[in-house]
């Protein structure tokens, strides 16, 4: 049986997208090859400090920014977080560190690294800003993850000064404009026609995969 495809994109300063990460885990264990994850990247922290000063101009700013994140994450215990993050630790973009990921994506998939380096340090980088209180925006720090997770760095250098990790990069983010994404994490499911966005319940997600491997006729609509 063909494994189902979700394709999910997130912002890896996106603290729903870190919680989130606990449910795709969980999805994985449950269905195992049934279902196949394509993580991909979108912008919606690019430049934080132009977001913060307007999303949250009338909200507390970089303080209200803190007690939102200190809130959400007091909901879901198993995910740590740093007392730091936005008061002191500030990345200044998104950008850099993901296109340090897309940079071990590629040479993954060109059999330059364990299988699995990809993923493990995505959860590293976030680690590192969420629980760690890290800034992940600064090369020298998204160096030492991904050293610490036993990668070379040498290769994933390479590909970034050779365009190719801003080629893939530029792709996802073409490709979020393209599918129309809304919000990170989204879940992107059976060739686009559902898509489900921010904080979305492990149940909402079983449901909707569940119904898919049910194999409904191709003239019957899914009723998700």
């Amino acid at each position: 049986m063909t494994p189902v495809p979700i394709v999910c994109f997130s912002d890896v300063l996106c603290i729903w997208a870190y919680i989130a990460q606990l449910r795709v885990d969980a999805l994985k264990a449950a269905f195992g090859d049934q279902i196949r994850f394509e993580p991909r990247f979108c912008s919606v922290f690019g430049d934080t400090a132009r977001k913060i000063s307007t999303a949250w101009k009338d909200k507390g700013r970089y303080e209200g920014f803190n007690a939102h994140i200190r809130h959400v994450a007091g909901q879901f215990p198993e995910a740590a977080i740093s007392p730091d993050l936005w008061l002191t630790v500030r990345p200044a973009s998104s950008t850099g560190p993901q296109l340090f990921l897309k940079a071990i994506q590629l040479l993954e998939a060109e059999g330059g690294c364990a299988e699995g380096a990809f993923e493990a340090a995505t959860w590293a980088f976030r680690r590192a800003f969420f629980a760690e209180g890290r800034d992940i925006g600064v090369w020298r720090i998204q160096g030492e993850i991904a050293h610490a997770t036993g990668l070379d760095l040498a290769p994933v250098e390479a590909l970034i000064l050779d365009g190719r990790a801003f080629a893939a990069l530029a792709s996802d983010y073409a490709d979020a404009v393209t599918m129309g994404i809304q919000g990170s994490p989204s879940f992107v499911l059976n060739e686009g026609r559902q898509k489900l966005y921010g904080n979305v319940g492990y149940r909402v997600l079983d449901a909707n995969i569940r119904e898919l491997l049910r194999e409904p006729a191709q003239d019957q609509a899914s009723w998700c």
